[in-house]
C-alpha cells in the first residue's frame, strides 16, 4: 500500500506544512501503516489507532521536540514515531535492534523518558517543568495520560503537586473508558460523567484575572469569585475534580475532530495556568474488529490484515498462564475460601474464566499494583480467606513496600502468582521480569518457587496455602507440557534430581533445566557426566541434597532466566561460601548486569549467551575440557541415568 502524504512527513516541520485540508488524509494513512505492520509484528494495535488524529494535532500545534511530549506507558507511540522520522523503519518495530514499541530516548529526540509502566507521566513532567523553570526556559509540557492513570496512587499524589502559578503545562487526558481490560473504580465513573464547557472555562479565568487586578481588594475579591464559581460549576459538571487540584479543565472534546482539536490546542497555549484537556477517544478507531474487541485487540499477535483474524497458533500446548488460570478455577471450585486479585490485567494473566465462574471471588482493583498487594493482606488476615494475587513480574516491582510492610512484615500468607517472569520479548526493558528473585529472597519467611512445566505448576498450587507464609510461583508466558491429573503436595525447599553424574552439577531453574539436560548431553562428548538437579525451590533451598552433592562435586553450573546480580546464582554462591565449600568452582549462566533491549526471546536470550550451545562453551572454555571418545559402555551408563521424562522424575 502507498502512502503518499506519510512519505512526506520526516519531522513534525512536515505536519505543520501541509494544507489543514490534508490532515485527515495523513490520519488516515497512519492508521492503515499501522494495521499493516502490526499485522506482521503484532504489538499493541487498537491503543494506537485511537489515538492518531490527537497526535497528529499535538504535532500540528506544538514543536517538538522543544515542548516535550511525555506519553504515559508510552505504547499508544506509534503516530508518534511515524511522525518524527521512523517511518521507514517502522517495519522492525518490536524486533530484535528494531524499533521499541515504547519510547526510547535513545530512539529519537522526540522520546524524553523510556516508559512501559502506567502513572509515571505526571510526575515526570512536573519535574520537567520545574527544570524549565529554574533554567528559566519557556518550552511546553505536555503529559499524555490515559483515565486508566488517574487510578494510579502516583498520579494523583503528583496532581496534589500541581500549582495553579504553572504556566505551559497542558495536561492531554486521552479517555478511551479501558486500559488493557475495563477500568474499574469510582474515578473512572466521574470521568464519564464530565460535560464541562470550554467557554465557561475560559469565561471564569477571564473573570478571575479582571477581578485580581482591583487594588488592595483584588487578591481577596478573586478568591471569593473563585469559590462561587465552583459552587455553581459543582451543581452540573464533576469537573471541579480537577480544578481542586489547579488544573484549569476543558473539555470533553471529540478526540476524532482533526480540526477541534487543533482549535482547542491553539486557544489554550496563551493560558495562564496549567490546563487538563479531556479528550475522548475510541480503542480500534477505524478497525471494526478492534473496536469490537479492545481487549482482545490490545497486545495483537499477528493477524490477517483482510479480515483482521488472527493467524493460527503453530503450537497446541498450553501457556504456564493459561494452566495457571484453569487451575486457579479448579481450585476455586473446590474450596470456597479461595479469592483471586489481579491489577488491570485479568486476560493477560489468564484469569477471565475466574472472573465470569466467580465475579465475587476473582477482583480486579485497576492499575494500583501496591494497592493490589496490601489489599491481599488485608483480605488474607485471620487467615479465612485463601488469596492469590496473579501480577507480573515487572509490576509486582512496583509494590516492594507493600510486600514488606503489609504481607510478609505482618506474616499473611498471601500467594503470589508471578507471570511473566523471565526475559519479555518484544515489550523489551521495561517489561523483562528479571529482578523479582532479588527482593523477594530479602523478605524473611518468604517461599520462592519455580516450576519447571504445568504439571509442577498445578503442584505448587495446590500446595502453597498449606506452607503457611507468603510465598512466591513465579513462571514465564510461554508453552510448555501439562499433565491436569491429581499430583502429590509438595513441602518447601524439596528439589528433584533429572540426571545423575558426577564432578559437574548443573543446577537449572524452572524451564532452564530443559538447558541444563541439553548441556548435559553436550558435555558427554568431553567425558562429563554431568548431574542435573531442578531445584523447584530459590528459597529455601534444599540443603540437604546440596550438601550432599557439593561433598563430591567439584563444579557447579547455576543457569537462569534471571540476573545473575541477583538471581539464584547469587543465592547458591552465598550457600558455597556460607558452608565451607571454597572448592566447588561456579559458573553463572543468566541474565548479565545490564538492562536488555526488545526482540524475539531467542535472539534475546542469545545475545546474552543463555543457550545450550553457548552455555556448553562457556563451561568448556573456563573449565579447559577437550573432547574425547567414551567407551561405548560408560556413555550408555551415563546416559541411562538421564531421566527422560521430567513429569516422572523421582522425587526425595
Amino acid at each position: 500500500m502507498s502512502y503518499p502524504l506519510l512519505q512526506t512527513i520526516h519531522s513534525p516541520a512536515q505536519v505543520q506544512q501541509l494544507p489543514k485540508a490534508s490532515l485527515a488524509s495523513l490520519a488516515e494513512e497512519i492508521r492503515q501503516r499501522i494495521i499493516e505492520v502490526m499485522a506482521v509484528n503484532g504489538g499493541h494495535l487498537a491503543s494506537n489507532l485511537g489515538v492518531v488524529e490527537l497526535t497528529v494535532a499535538l504535532h500540528r500545534v506544538f514543536n517538538s521536540p522543544e515542548d516535550k511530549f511525555i506519553w504515559d506507558v508510552s505504547h499508544q507511540t506509534y503516530p508518534h514515531k511515524l511522525l518524527t522520522g521512523r517511518n521507514e523503519s517502522f517495519s522492525t518495530i518490536r524486533q530484535y535492534r528494531g524499533l521499541c514499541g515504547f519510547s526510547h530516548p535513545q530512539e529519537s529526540p522526540h522520546d524524553h523518558f523510556f516508559a512501559g509502566h502506567a502513572g509515571t507521566a505526571l510526575s515526570l513532567a512536573l519535574g520537567v517543568a520545574k527544570n524549565r523553570d529554574l533554567t528559566k526556559r519557556a518550552e511546553y509540557i505536555i503529559p499524555i495520560i490515559g483515565d486508566a492513570t488517574l487510578t494510579c496512587g502516583m498520579s494523583l499524589e503528583a496532581l496534589n503537586n500541581i500549582s495553579r502559578e504553572l504556566k505551559r503545562f497542558i495536561v492531554i487526558l486521552n479517555d478511551n473508558a479501558m486500559s488493557i481490560s475495563p477500568n474499574v473504580g469510582a474515578i473512572t465513573h466521574i470521568l464519564s460523567r464530565m460535560l464541562s464547557n470550554p467557554t465557561t472555562n475560559k469565561l471564569y479565568q477571564e473573570i478571575d484575572t479582571l477581578v485580581s487586578k482591583i487594588p488592595s481588594y483584588g487578591t481577596t475579591l478573586a478568591r471569593q469569585g473563585h469559590k462561587i464559581t465552583e459552587s455553581l460549576k459543582n451543581l452540573v459538571s464533576p469537573a471541579a475534580f480537577f480544578e481542586h487540584y489547579g488544573l484549569s479543565y476543558i473539555g470533553p472534546i471529540d478526540g476524532h475532530d482533526i480540526d477541534k482539536l487543533i482549535d482547542t490546542f491553539e486557544r489554550v497555549k496563551s493560558s495562564q495556568w496549567p490546563v487538563i484537556i479531556h479528550v475522548l477517544t475510541k480503542k480500534g478507531q477505524g478497525m471494526d474488529v478492534a473496536i469490537e474487541n479492545p481487549v482482545s485487540y490490545h497486545g495483537v499477535k499477528p493477524f490477517n490484515r483482510d479480515t483482521g483474524k488472527f493467524l493460527p497458533i503453530t503450537t497446541s500446548k498450553a501457556t504456564f498462564p493459561t494452566i495457571f488460570g484453569k487451575q486457579v478455577v479448579q481450585m476455586a471450585e473446590r474450596d470456597p475460601s479461595i479469592v483471586a486479585i489481579t491489577p488491570a490485567m485479568s486476560a493477560g494473566s489468564s484469569l477471565d474464566a475466574m472472573m465470569a465462574r466467580f465475579p465475587d471471588r476473582c477482583l480486579d482493583v485497576g492499575i494500583a499494583e501496591g494497592h493490589a498487594v496490601t489489599f491481599a493482606g488485608g483480605l488474607a488476615y485471620g487467615k479465612k480467606m485463601k488469596v492469590i494475587l496473579a501480577i507480573y513480574s515487572t509490576f509486582l516491582q512496583r509494590g516492594l513496600d507493600n510486600l514488606f510492610h503489609d504481607v510478609c512484615l505482618q506474616e499473611l500468607p498471601v500467594v503470589f502468582a508471578i507471570d511473566r517472569a523471565g526475559i519479555s520479548g518484544p515489550d523489551g526493558s521495561t517489561h523483562h521480569g528479571i529482578y523479582d528473585i532479588s527482593f523477594l529472597n530479602a523478605m524473611p519467611n518468604m517461599i520462592i518457587s519455580q516450576p519447571r512445566n504445568g504439571a509442577v505448576l498445578r503442584e505448587l498450587l495446590s500446595s502453597a496455602f498449606d506452607w503457611g507464609h507468603p510465598s512466591a510461583i513465579r513462571y514465564p508466558n510461554m508453552a510448555t507440557d501439562d499433565d491436569a491429573s491429581p499430583r502429590q503436595l509438595r513441602a518447601p525447599g524439596t528439589a528433584e534430581l533429572l540426571a545423575e553424574g558426577d564432578g559437574l552439577v548443573i543446577i537449572g531453574l524452572g524451564h532452564m533445566c530443559y538447558m541444563a539436560l541439553e548441556v548435559r548431553a553436550r558435555l558427554l562428548e568431553y567425558g562429563i557426566a554431568a548431574t542435573v538437579v531442578d531445584p523447584v525451590f530459590v528459597k529455601p533451598l534444599d540443603s540437604e541434597l546440596l550438601c550432599r552433592l557439593f561433598i563430591s562435586h567439584q563444579q557447579l553450573v547455576t543457569i537462569e532466566e534471571h540476573s545473575t546480580a541477583c538471581g539464584l546464582g547469587s543465592i547458591l554462591n552465598n550457600f558455597l561460601m556460607t558452608n565451607g565449600y571454597s572448592h566447588v568452582q561456579v559458573i553463572n549462566c543468566g541474565i548479565p548486569e545490564a538492562f536488555v533491549g526488545h526482540g524475539s526471546n531467542a535472539a534475546l536470550l542469545d545475545e546474552v549467551g543463555l543457550t545450550a550451545e553457548k552455555v556448553t562453551g562457556r563451561i568448556v572454555q573456563q573449565l579447559g575440557l577437550h573432547k574425547k571418545a567414551l567407551p561405548a559402555a560408560a556413555t550408555s551408563s551415563s546416559a541411562d541415568k538421564a531421566l527422560p521424562c521430567p513429569v516422572t522424575c523421582k522425587q526425595r
